[in-house]
């Protein structure tokens, strides 16, 4: 039951975190700073859910690797600390301040600038997220490695 829980919970937040990604994306593509403005709303509002949604994946995966010795374990925490790290002291200062900004009106260069940093540092977690997700599949048994084939 905890490995259901975790997984849904894992797969939320990467939802979660993939869809801020995309919609940043193409509002920003589009130009329209009426669709800006929206999209970081929705994000800076959203983050009331990811944040449980986040803390909860981390704490079913601790509960779930208590008492496991692993390097595949150790590699997914330390993976944890540093997405954790990066959404709450990156992602989630630049998501207040882009949508502070865009409440402004202000899409100038310092917008931009940020909204870069943002997208950028939220490709790196939607990569550690889907890294962490193969990993989980590794550990539960329900992806099993490929094996090379050699031809003799």
């Amino acid at each position: 039951m905890k490995n259901r829980i975790h997984a849904i919970l894992g797969t939320t937040a990467l939802l979660f975190i993939s869809s801020f990604f995309m919609t940043s994306s193409i509002v920003e593509l589009s130009g329209r700073t009426d669709w800006i403005l929206a999209a970081k709303r929705y994000i800076a509002y959203a983050l009331v859910f990811v944040f449980p949604c986040m803390i909860a994946t981390a704490a079913v995966g601790r509960s779930l690797a208590a008492n496991r010795e692993s390097a595949l374990i150790q590699k997914k925490q330390a993976r944890m600390r540093f997405i954790a790290a990066n959404g709450l002291l990156v992602l989630t200062p630049l998501a207040i301040a882009l949508y502070m900004l865009a409440l402004r009106g202000s899409f100038g260069p310092l917008f931009m600038v940020l909204q870069l940093v943002e997208l950028m540092a939220g490709a790196t977690n939607i990569y550690l997220l889907t890294l962490m997700m193969r990993d989980g599949f590794h550990l539960s048994g329900r992806l099993i490695p490929r094996q090379t084939s050699r031809i003799e």
